[in-house]
């Protein structure tokens, strides 16, 4: 026995069936808890480096042009 051929017997009975397998669907989607914006830790890099007898004008100028020469190596780093 073919399986679908009690379906195309009783198409009544088919479409009754589908929209009750949709009703289901759609109520057990809307009760799904979906965030809008979930919470999400977002990976941080701390730099710390010792340079005695340097101004902050000199380690913000250093520091930067150093870390952005040697983050290059990492392919999803710095986008």
């Amino acid at each position: 026995m073919n399986p679908s051929r009690p379906f195309i017997l009783r198409p009544v009975a088919t479409t009754l069936l589908m929209v009750g397998v949709i009703l289901v669907g759609l109520v057990a989607y809307r009760q799904l808890p979906v965030s809008a914006l979930p919470q999400v830790d977002y990976p941080t890099i701390q730099v710390q480096t010792f340079y005695p007898g340097a101004s902050p004008e000199v380690m913000a100028s250093w520091s930067p042009r150093r870390w952005s020469a040697t983050s290059g190596r990492f392919p999803a780093c710095c986008r």
